[in-house]
């Protein structure tokens, strides 16, 4: 943690951001950024300092999913509106939905772990309300295996100290083990 955390906020949001801009700011010329409609990556621009991590309104866990993004997300795609992606809406079919989990696996993988470190329950986000019904376990279990890739072979790099500044601010287990996320944490 930088000497003096600079963690002056009153909401979870906000901490979780403050957070992220005490590591992240200066090093990687990036904020996030609460309030959103929806979540979108700005890169900077002409008259913009800094690249922006906007997350939806002011809810502690679209900041921990979009940083997850963010941590995925190399340097070229950090250049990039939203870091070049696409995102199908609400209301996907059974084979677009399945797609869209396959690309979230990594992310919501993140997001728990980020979670765990925070002190937050986590449960995986089908992200399809208005869509077709589909049986939400196979992705549940998708996360979760993906949680425990990540926990034997490590995270990316920003993650980790990302995850581990979390952990040192909220006073929570900074090392986890394999297997030590139950199943029904992600459920």
């Amino acid at each position: 943690m930088p000497e003096a955390c600079r963690v002056t906020a009153s909401s979870e949001s906000e901490v979780i951001s403050a957070v992220f801009a005490d590591y992240f700011a200066e090093t990687y010329k990036t904020m996030l950024v609460g309030g959103g409609d929806e979540p979108f990556y700005q890169p900077s621009s002409a008259g913009h300092e800094f690249h922006q991590i906007v997350y939806r309104a002011d809810y502690a866990a679209s900041a921990l999913h979009e940083v997850a993004h963010w941590c995925i997300a190399g340097q070229a795609r950090r250049q990039l509106a939203d870091y070049g992606y696409w995102y199908e809406p609400d209301g996907r079919n059974i084979e677009t939905q399945r797609v869209f989990e396959r690309v979230e696996v990594r992310p919501q993988a993140l997001e728990c772990l980020f979670s765990i470190a925070a002190g937050r329950s986590f449960g995986v986000s089908i992200d399809n309300l208005g869509g077709d019904e589909i049986d939400p376990f196979p992705f549940q279990l998708a996360v979760w295996q993906q949680v425990q890739v990540y926990l034997r072979q490590g995270l990316p790099a920003r993650a980790e100290q990302f995850r581990c500044a979390l952990a040192d601010y909220f006073g929570t287990v900074r090392i986890l083990r394999e297997l030590e996320v139950p199943l029904i944490y992600i459920l």
